[in-house]
């Protein structure tokens, strides 16, 4: 995730990407999300077992910024906010 000016980004793990996008939208949790206006769903991708989508998750995080910018560009150059096509 995001905020508008897609200075900042946010990875995580949840087992329910409607409800997650939800919170960080309505800003219900405090936080580094809350406190940067992270609201933006540009990239997310999907595990069948949990312990894998973990274990990308700290592959990400370890990444410098200009590689996750480069992964976010390949599926979404715009930066565009994919949770408009969630039902929230």
């Amino acid at each position: 995730m995001s905020n508008a000016s897609n200075k900042m980004i946010y990875i995580g793990v949840t087992n329910d990407l409607i409800k997650r996008v939800y919170e960080h939208k309505s800003k219900n949790n405090d936080g580094f999300t809350k406190r940067f206006d992270i609201n933006k769903l540009v990239y997310y991708e999907e595990f069948s077992d949990v312990n894998d989508a973990i274990s990308r998750e700290k592959q990400l995080k370890k990444w410098r910024r200009e590689k996750k910018n480069w992964l976010i560009q390949q599926k979404n150059p715009a930066w565009t906010d994919w949770s408009e096509g969630l039902v929230l």
